[in-house]
């Protein structure tokens, strides 16, 4: 018995990677906010979400281990270089914007753990991640093992503060049911959404199997590990969900971001619980930190064709960039928080329709895809999981006019 947990272990790594990145401190905030305003009412959002996100993570592993050309050069070659390089612009943009909440996150993460103030880890965590970027001999399997170890230090923090909330089973379990809710909470289901599916992640899968020596006689193996990062990034959602609900709705609690739940957390259950929710928020920043700016800097670079792999210069240089732009900002602009956040939602509007519709298109293109093309019950989940991003899509676009429009 041993010896098969251990064998499993072994064989896991790209699905922890890809939880990691999407489980990052705006993931946690959002779930934390809907939480504490709705209780265990959208639960069943995640569940759709997840879904979506196993069902074009699974599409991009096919192509990983059917192809020995990255899915980008693909895309490139069969439908035009133009095509691939809005989609690397586009993720680089998103990436660059992205690495502000996660710099942010590092920062209230380690103030809650040490008392030191928070503009100073984002200049630390950035220079660790440009060293190990740059000196690491074998960047992805140090990444697949601290990714591990970053989800399983966020799931035994959260683990333990649902046990301190002690939420009731039967409001919990009709959570997940989707008994009624109107257009108005379109903004809701829109943000959580967000924080499952993520296509940046989803696409980066295939790069992930590829560098993990994955071919067509792994793809069971391949596609199990998928399935076990985005479960565990779905679990750990909800885990957050139900503390929140459980925890801060009753008493009429409200957060507006995840240190202010870890600041209700102390109020209720004492200072541990402060601090081991700081530890999993900070391993959730930290963790989207790296893998963010590698998902971008490397998708960017190989839409150009410079290079695919974090063992070449350029995508390394990209990378480099990202990370130094977030934590600029991090550092100079975290008094306007709202503006930030506004930008780097709208540099991800051309990204996830974009990403999708290339993954659609090749996953679908038998000279390419062979007998591992999609068939029709996986095409049907695949534009259920586009009109889920579209709606997204359509949020975040009205908000931003509605934004302008305020100014």
């Amino acid at each position: 018995m041993f010896n098969k947990i251990k064998a499993s272990l072994k064989s896991v790594g790209p699905g922890f990677i890809i939880a990691s990145v999407v489980l990052g401190p705006g993931s946690i905030t959002v779930a934390s906010m809907i939480g504490s305003v709705h209780g265990y009412s959208f639960l069943w959002v995640i569940v759709l979400a997840a879904i979506s996100m196993l069902t074009y993570t699974s599409m991009a592993v096919r192509f990983g281990v059917a192809n020995s050309k990255s899915i980008l050069q693909s895309i490139s070659d069969t439908y035009g270089r133009w095509f691939a390089v809005l989609i690397g612009i586009s993720t680089f943009l998103s990436a660059s914007s992205f690495q502000f909440g996660n710099n942010l996150g590092i920062g209230i993460g380690m103030e809650g753990i040490t008392g030191i103030d928070a503009h100073l880890w984002p200049v630390v965590f950035t220079l660790a991640a440009i060293i190990l970027l740059f000196w690491a001999k074998n960047l992805y399997k140090i990444l697949e093992k601290l990714m591990m170890v970053m989800v399983m230090i966020m799931i035994a923090a959260f683990v333990f503060n649902i046990i301190l909330t002690k939420p009731e089973m039967e409001p919990l379990v009709k959570g997940f049911i989707p008994v009624t809710f109107d257009f108005k909470q379109l903004d809701v289901i829109a943000a959580l959404v967000a924080t499952t599916f993520v296509l940046n992640a989803a696409i980066y899968q295939s790069y992930l199997a590829q560098n993990k020596g994955w071919n067509v006689a792994n793809l069971k193996k391949s596609l199990n590990d998928s399935y076990m990062g985005i479960i565990l990034l779905a679990f750990i959602s909800i885990l957050i969900i139900v503390t929140s609900a459980a925890a801060l709705h009753p008493n009429g609690i409200k957060v507006n971001t995840a240190a202010d739940m870890a600041l209700q957390l102390e109020t209720l259950f004492g200072s541990y619980a402060k601090i081991v929710f700081s530890i999993g928020f900070c391993a959730a920043a930290f963790s989207s930190l790296i893998v963010n700016a590698v998902i971008g800097g490397g998708l960017f670079a190989d839409s150009l064709g410079l290079g695919r792999s974090m063992n070449e210069k350029t995508p390394k240089i990209f990378t480099s960039v990202i990370l130094l732009l977030g934590m600029f900002v991090a550092m100079f602009i975290s008094e306007n928080v709202v503006y930030a956040l506004i930008l780097a939602q709208a540099s991800s509007i051309i990204a996830v329709p974009l990403i999708a519709i290339g993954i659609f298109l090749i996953l679908n293109n038998k000279k390419v895809m062979g007998h591992l093309r999609n068939n029709k019950l996986q095409n049907t989940f695949a534009i259920f999981g586009f009109f889920l991003i579209s709606l997204m899509v359509y949020f975040i676009f009205t908000k931003i006019i509605g934004f302008i429009g305020s100014i």
